[in-house]
């Protein structure tokens, strides 16, 4: 057994944006060595700007972004345009055990590069295709960003306040999807152990996002309901919400499921005589008269802080927890302890904290970060040492910009 869960395994990656690099991100956590597959003619655009710091105007390596969801990873530039490059690509297939791509449908194709010809190179290679809606069917060429996900998948339409618009939910989709791409990678390592078999996986984002609503999706088969958008509500508990506190835009969520959770949060909260009150006697009654339950609630959250309200509530058995802004992440005490967040130290961005491993793992930890790469930062090592190339070979490839 290796230091790591998935000490071994090389992923030669030629995905971009977020939902392929945060699959990869989690493979190289546990310990897969993954190889980035990018390009000075064509850069990752998360190199470069993002929809939530705008363009950046440091260069390719000072991309925060960037280094947040390509931890771990070693960087190879080649110029795929170029014939030599993608006879260089199938030689690093041929010694690899996974290969992922997010590109549009029919452009691995195009390259050459696509499952029926990597086969040929490495008959058990484990191949990945992640795109909007898969490569097959009417939809297949749909542009593939998370709020198209979203949207195609039905969770945007259930996402977001009442009277409001549907949520694009924007990020937090590109992160499910990679992270349902991650476990398929997974189960496909697992089959390949048992079998000697790869195989070729074509993952449809709006499929994997729609897994997630999968209740909303029956009752409208079965019963003809189209689910409408609820906010924080719940179809059974009441309470169940997200309330002000004492500071300033500061909120606590608490969720109250069953009677028993009921008569715990009123004794909680003194039991003031609203409590009490006929219309508030069951849990139906409470669903039915939400509104009202929620402004008796706030009044009595209004008068604490949030980690107030929580260690209140969490102390009798209530789901009670403060809804955390940006700064408020690394100072919680919970996350600290869990060692959620990680240093690490970039040559040309500095010290900067990075979300670290989501897991805790006994005999095999995840790997600690490191920082991503600074492009091409590791093309001697993959040319040099993994394909055995000179040093002359490889300055004539820079030269020759198949190397770039």
């Amino acid at each position: 057994m290796g230091e790591y869960p998935l000490d071994g395994v090389r992923i030669v990656d030629f995905t971009w944006a977020w939902a392929g690099p945060y699959a990869t991100l989690l493979l190289a956590m546990l310990g897969a060595e993954v190889i980035k597959v990018e390009s000075h003619r064509r850069l990752d655009h998360t190199r470069l700007r993002s929809l939530m710091t705008g363009p950046m105007m440091g260069g390719p390596n000072q991309s925060t972004v960037f280094n947040d969801i390509n931890l771990n990873k070693l960087s190879l530039t080649l110029n795929l345009t170029r014939a030599r490059a993608i006879d260089i690509a199938k030689r690093l297939v041929k010694v690899s055990d996974v290969v992922t791509q997010n590109m549009r449908p029919g452009v691995m194709e195009r390259l050459g590069l696509d499952y029926e010809v990597l086969r040929e190179v490495k008959p058990d290679i484990i191949m990945l295709s992640s795109s909007a809606v898969g490569t097959t069917g009417p939809e297949r060429t749909y542009v593939g960003y998370a709020p198209t996900f979203a949207a195609l998948s039905g969770l945007a339409y259930v996402s977001g306040h009442i009277d409001g618009t549907p949520s694009t939910l924007t990020g937090a989709i590109d992160t499910r999807v990679g992270t349902t791409a991650a476990f398929a990678i997974l189960a496909a390592l697992n089959y390949r152990q048992r079998t000697g078999k790869g195989q070729y996986i074509d993952l449809s984002s709006a499929a994997a996002i729609s897994c997630l609503v999968g209740d909303v999706l029956m009752d409208y088969t079965m019963n003809g309901r189209v689910r409408e958008r609820d906010g924080n509500s719940d179809e059974v508990m009441a309470p169940h919400g997200c309330y002000p506190c004492q500071e300033e835009d500061h909120w606590a969520t608490i969720a109250v499921s069953g009677e028993e959770e009921w008569r715990a949060f009123c004794s909680a909260i003194g039991g003031p005589d609203w409590t009490k009150a006929q219309r508030f006697t069951d849990a139906a009654s409470r669903r039915q008269n939400q509104s009202e339950l929620d402004r008796l609630v706030a009044e009595w959250t209004r008068q604490h802080t949030d980690y107030e309200v929580m260690e209140a509530l969490q102390s009798v058995g209530i789901a009670a927890m403060p809804t955390y802004s940006g700064k408020m992440i690394p100072r919680d005490p919970h996350l600290k302890e869990r060692g959620i967040l990680a240093e690490v130290e970039h040559p040309e961005i500095g010290k900067r904290m990075v979300v670290g491993p989501p897991w805790r793992l006994s005999a095999t930890p995840a790997r600690i970060p490191r920082a991503a790469p600074l492009i091409g930062e590791h093309n001697q090592y993959v040319l040099g040492e993994l394909l055995g190339m000179s040093r002359d070979e490889i300055d004539r490839l820079v030269e020759e910009e198949v190397v770039y």
